[in-house]
């Protein structure tokens, strides 16, 4: 298995960010903050926010590449034997809250882990993945994003697409509403079983992929007329996105465990958002079509 490469990587991630905040100020025309930060325990990182842009209400571009002496209990879930180990964890995580309704949020990450101990070999791992969460449902737009997401992992293997396509659907359901947060994409976490080149490259190419996938999707939808309804679930349907990741996700509690810096790891939450009790959408509508056709999971690119 060939070695890791830690510089290799950073100087991807780093350079990743800047293409990606590159290409959403050019459809946004306002620039984003840059804000660095360092870490007491060991690294630091990049933020890069809008906020009341012309198209994003909200999003984040972020950077991070910390160390520590005991891996966070969120980051050993399913590898229990590495508890305690030191550890160092770099990637880039972006969540993009756009103020028109029939744009839908999306997430990207892209991170690699090694853990080490004295007298053994050093274990390490990629994960990641992106994900679509519309308000309004497009086929279209959810057929897109899953294209690119089956065209980015084709090269390394036909079974990785349906494989973290389904870990995705499973990863991304809010357990306590049982319903998904959207029409999913890939998902995949705690992987090496690939050697490092390959599982490195089959990472860019997954990151790499974000643009072709969002952007479309953005500049198609980012001017269609809204009005207060639509703008009112949207709000509703945040709050779901909300719930899901401060209840589950495990980025979330990595960071939050590890002593990160909250206002980087926060930047995913909208900043509108509506709670009612009990609601539920008038049959027929458009509201009630996203619970009927684009939450329960589906093949996407079945013809």
């Amino acid at each position: 298995m060939s070695t890791p490469s830690p510089s290799a990587i950073k100087a991807w991630l780093l350079d990743l960010q800047q293409r990606i905040v590159a290409a959403l100020e050019a459809v946004d025309g306002k620039p984003f903050l840059q804000d660095s930060w360092e870490r007491p325990e060991g690294g630091g990182g990049i933020s890069r926010l809008i906020e009341e842009g012309n198209v994003l209400e909200r999003g984040g571009v972020n950077f991070s590449h910390v160390m520590g002496a005991n891996l966070p209990p969120s980051a050993a879930a399913s590898r229990p034997e590495l508890a305690g180990r030191a550890w160092e964890a770099m990637g880039v995580s972006l969540v993009l809250h756009p103020r028109n309704p029939y744009a839908p949020t999306v997430h990207m990450n892209v991170r690699f882990f090694e853990a080490t101990a004295e007298g053994q070999e050093p274990v390490w791992w990629f994960g990641g993945g992106m994900d679509l969460t519309p308000y309004y449902g497009n086929l279209d737009d959810a057929r897109h994003f899953h294209q690119v997401c089956h065209d980015a992992l084709a090269p390394y293997g036909d079974a990785f697409y349906p494989r973290f396509k389904k870990w995705c659907d499973e990863y991304f359901y809010i357990k306590h509403r049982k319903e998904a947060r959207g029409v999913g994409g890939i998902f995949f976490d705690d992987f090496n079983e690939l050697p490092f080149d390959e599982a490195f490259a089959m990472v860019r190419s997954a990151g790499d992929g974000f643009i072709d996938a969002y952007l479309p999707i953005l500049q198609a939808r980012k001017d269609t007329p809204y009005g207060e309804r639509e703008r009112d679930f949207q709000a509703y349907r945040r709050g779901r996105y909300v719930e899901f990741n401060l209840v589950w996700d495990r980025g979330t509690h990595f960071g939050l465990q590890s002593g990160g810096r909250t206002e980087a790891i926060l930047m995913s939450l909208p900043p509108i958002v509506k709670w009612r009790y009990d609601w539920q959408p008038e049959p027929g509508t458009a509201e009630a079509a996203l619970y009927t056709d684009f939450l329960p999971h589906r093949d996407w690119l079945a013809k």
